[in-house]
C-alpha cells in the first residue's frame, strides 16, 4: 500500500478490524519510511454485487440503506435506538450474505429483517410486517398481532382476542 504522505510502498499493518457487517476490513498501517500512520479499507469488488429479486421478478442492486430506512419507519417513536437499528441490519445482512452471493429474493431479505426486529420490539415488528407482507385485510393483521401476543403472554392467560 502506497503511503499517502511520502508515497513510499513500504508499510506494516498495526491493527485490522471488520466493519459494515463483515463486508469491509479496516486496517491501520504505519509507513516504514516516514513512520506516519494511515487507515485503509478493503472491500469486495463491485463485480460480485448482490442483486435483490423483487416480487415482479425485476432485479435491483442490494442496498443496505433501504433496510435501514424501513427499520427507521417501523421504529418511529419506539424505544429502539439508532445503534440498535444498525445492529438489526447487521445481523440480517450477515444472514443474507451467508446464504446468497449473487441473487436473493425480497422475501428472504424481509424475513431476515423481521426475525431480528421481532426480538427487539413487537410493535415495530408489526409495523414492518404490515408493510412488508402487504396484509390484504384487517383479519390478516389481527392474526399476526394475536400470534405476537401469544408469544409474549404466559401460558394460561387470556389474550386480547379471546
Amino acid at each position: 500500500m502506497r503511503c499517502p504522505f511520502c508515497k513510499e510502498d513500504r508499510d506494516r499493518v498495526i491493527d485490522s478490524r471488520s466493519s459494515d457487517g463483515g463486508r469491509v476490513i479496516r486496517r491501520r498501517r504505519q509507513c516504514l519510511m516516514c513512520r506516519r500512520r494511515f487507515t485503509t479499507y478493503e472491500k469486495i469488488g463491485e463485480g460480485s454485487k448482490l442483486y435483490v429479486i423483487k416480487k415482479d421478478n425485476s432485479r435491483v442492486p442490494y442496498d443496505r440503506d433501504k433496510i435501514i430506512s424501513g427499520l427507521q419507519k417501523a421504529c418511529y417513536k419506539r424505544p429502539v435506538s439508532a445503534e440498535k437499528i444498525q445492529q438489526i441490519a447487521d445481523k440480517a445482512e450477515e444472514n443474507i450474505f451467508r446464504n446468497f452471493d449473487k441473487e436473493v429474493s425480497t422475501a428472504f431479505v424481509g424475513d431476515s429483517v423481521m426475525k431480528q426486529l421481532r426480538r427487539v420490539d413487537k410493535v415495530a415488528y408489526i409495523r414492518f410486517a404490515s408493510v412488508y407482507r402487504d396484509f390484504r385485510d384487517a383479519g390478516e393483521l389481527i392474526k399476526e398481532v394475536s400470534q405476537v401476543i401469544k408469544e409474549a403472554e404466559p401460558i394460561g392467560q387470556p389474550t386480547l382476542f379471546d
